[in-house]
């Protein structure tokens, strides 16, 4: 049973936010989109960021989203981590989403979202040198996760599926 004092900070679509234990921190709607948790577990402290696209590249708006684009938000919820006092050589992530929610007879690959945001974040991981200790991707089910960054557990509850920690 949890007190009334633990806040869930939510996080909406191409949207990143920060936590501290004993608060948690939940996203929501996640199909093709990606929710990758950056934390230092011994600090307590986690980021999410709820991606939508993989590249930026293609980005038209005059008000820039960092959050919602993978080669973005991971360098940018890093830094906003380190700002609080996060340590570099020990964070780590998790990711859930990037689910396939239309079957498309054409096989482009622009319609493969949920894959190439997978891809694309793993590969922002990677340069960064954050170790990447579990997933839940794919499939074609919506989730929603929540993570407590003073256990590290990414709880997720995925459509018609139930729900499973990692």
């Amino acid at each position: 049973m949890k007190m009334n004092s633990i806040e869930v900070i939510k996080v909406g679509i191409a949207d990143m936010r920060m936590v501290k234990s004993p608060n948690t921190i939940r996203t929501s709607g996640l199909g093709s989109c990606v929710g990758v948790v950056i934390y230092d577990l011994l600090k307590g402290i986690a980021g999410l960021a709820h991606i939508m696209l993989p590249n930026s590249g293609l980005a038209k708006e005059n008000e820039f989203n960092h959050a919602k684009y993978a080669d973005t938000a991971i360098k940018q919820l890093v830094r906003l981590l380190l700002a609080e006092g996060a340590r570099p050589h020990s964070l780590s992530s998790k990711l859930a989403g990037g689910a396939q929610m239309f079957q498309f007879t054409s096989g482009s690959d622009m319609m493969r979202i949920g894959p190439r945001n997978v891809e694309a974040v793993k590969k922002e991981l990677e340069v960064l040198h954050i170790p990447l200790l579990g997933e839940d991707v794919g499939g074609n089910s919506g989730r929603t996760i929540e993570f407590d960054p003073g256990t590290g557990m990414l709880h997720i509850r995925t459509v018609n599926k139930g729900t499973h920690e990692i």
